[in-house]
């Protein structure tokens, strides 16, 4: 049995920080993606349609509901890779190289 002397599996603090970190990217992500949903779409529509020029004939605040937070999400996806792909790197989680 492969088990530190408390019983713990081994590598579990690696894993605990790995989990952590996983987590703080996830909320991270989260916190844009609400920013950018609500936010945009709802919130602050008006301050952006006051404040910023329209886009192809719409005004801002009606262009990021419909079009802009696709981008936005898609955006978001490649960040979220870019970040967890750095993060398993970081903590020896990565799969690069093994078959």
């Amino acid at each position: 049995m492969n088990s530190q002397p408390d019983g713990s599996p081994p590598g579990n603090g690696r894993q605990n920080v790995y989990w952590t970190k996983s987590l703080q990217i996830v909320l991270f992500i989260l916190t844009i993606w609400f920013v950018i949903s609500l936010g945009c779409g709802v919130l602050f529509r008006e301050n952006l349609d006051a404040f910023l020029p329209p886009i192809g004939g719409a005004p801002f605040g009606f262009w990021m509901a419909q079009q802009g937070a696709i981008i936005g999400f898609l955006l978001l996806l490649f960040l979220y890779m870019i970040l967890m792909n750095s993060l398993d790197r970081k903590s020896g989680f990565d799969q690069e190289g093994e078959e």
